[in-house]
């Protein structure tokens, strides 16, 4: 599953003409690109999308979302470990250039 999560920006840099910044999760920090929501600033919240800031969240709301998504096991979905999920579920995933087998 691939969901929108709520974060909080902990810091912005420009990197090659592109503002991007690393974003709190919920303990969880991840690097997450910024184009869409040019005033977006540190401290503030967006909801996250495979990386893009998509749109800016009051800090409520992300709490709120954060800590439903927690109390269902979706953080660890989205952001754990791909191997340690694989191993709970007995799938094997590949190495570069092969095919999962189960």
């Amino acid at each position: 599953m691939c969901l929108a999560v709520p974060g909080r920006v902990l810091d912005i840099e420009e990197r090659d003409g592109t503002r991007m910044a690393n974003v709190d999760f919920g303990g969880v920090v991840k690097e997450v690109c910024l184009e869409y929501l040019p005033d977006l600033k540190v401290g503030e919240y967006a909801i996250v999308h495979v990386g893009f800031a998509l749109q800016r969240l009051d800090e409520e709301s992300a709490k709120q979302t954060l800590e439903l998504f927690a109390s269902l096991g979706l953080l660890q979905e989205e952001f754990g470990d791909p191997w340690e999920l694989a191993a709970e579920v007995g799938e094997t995933l590949p190495a570069a250039g092969e095919e999962a087998r189960k």
